[in-house]
């Protein structure tokens, strides 16, 4: 099974809409309908779809955490600070991981981009 991208509603949806045109297969939070989610519940949903969750939110590297600190799995963590890299870059980025890794690298991962 190849890598799946879901990107939260801090990611702007022309990532998602880059990847998409790149055979990824990617979504974003709001072609989930999950814009005002908290950050557990779009993990959760993520960890549901079996899916990676690239954000720019840096609570998630604390959630993801604690989740391991609770023995719950689940399906990575990408992050990236909002002000490092432009779309065109994260959608290159995020395209190589796709293609590189399989759903099993990434599980319980968090990877900086």
């Amino acid at each position: 099974m190849p890598l799946r991208i879901y990107t939260n509603e801090s990611i702007h949806v022309a990532v998602a809409a880059g990847l998409k045109r790149r055979d990824v297969n990617a979504w974003s939070a709001l072609d989930a309908k999950n814009l005002g989610l908290t950050d557990e519940k779009q993990l959760e949903y993520a960890v549901g779809e079996q899916a990676v969750i690239f954000t720019h939110d840096a609570d998630f590297l604390q959630l993801a955490h604690e989740w391991a600190e609770h023995k719950r799995e689940h399906f990575g963590v990408v992050y990236v600070h909002q002000e490092k890299l432009g779309l065109g870059e994260c959608i290159r980025r995020l395209k190589e991981i796709a293609d590189v890794f399989d759903p099993d690298d990434f599980k319980n991962h968090i990877e900086f981009l």
